[in-house]
């Protein structure tokens, strides 16, 4: 696998600097739908509707959006089919495929710790 290296300056690297492209970056995918959108993409290839389904309580709105904001950073890849009605088809670059590495950690982490945050939570609310 092939890594192309960021060739912009240091700042815009800087997640801490409020006008960095990294923040910018991080803000974009670092939000529940945009999480989701990619652990269910996976490795599949699927079509809107499908996406939809897979994903309780996203609205068509969030979902077009996200897609969208995805793509626009080269995380998804969107094949649209030349048929009647046109078929879309949505799934994960290899940039994405190497995202979802870091939120499947994510996701174990979760499932690892999640007694300990709802004892803590039930702790703190008491």
């Amino acid at each position: 696998m092939v890594t192309k290296q960021f060739g912009g300056s240091p700042e815009d690297a800087d997640l801490r600097r409020a006008d960095s492209l990294a923040r910018e970056i991080f803000s974009d995918v670092a939000n529940k739908w945009a999480l989701l959108i990619i652990e269910v993409l996976g490795e599949r290839t699927l079509r809107f509707g499908e996406l939809r389904g897979e994903i309780e309580g996203i609205s068509h709105k969030m979902l077009t959006q996200n897609l969208r904001m995805l793509e626009r950073n080269g995380l998804v890849g969107r094949r649209v089919h030349p048929v009647v009605p046109p078929r879309v088809e949505y799934s994960l670059t290899e940039p994405g495929r190497a995202l979802r590495v870091t939120i499947d950690g994510m996701c174990d982490w979760t499932h690892r710790y999640l007694g300990h945050i709802e004892a803590s939570r039930h702790r703190f609310d008491a």
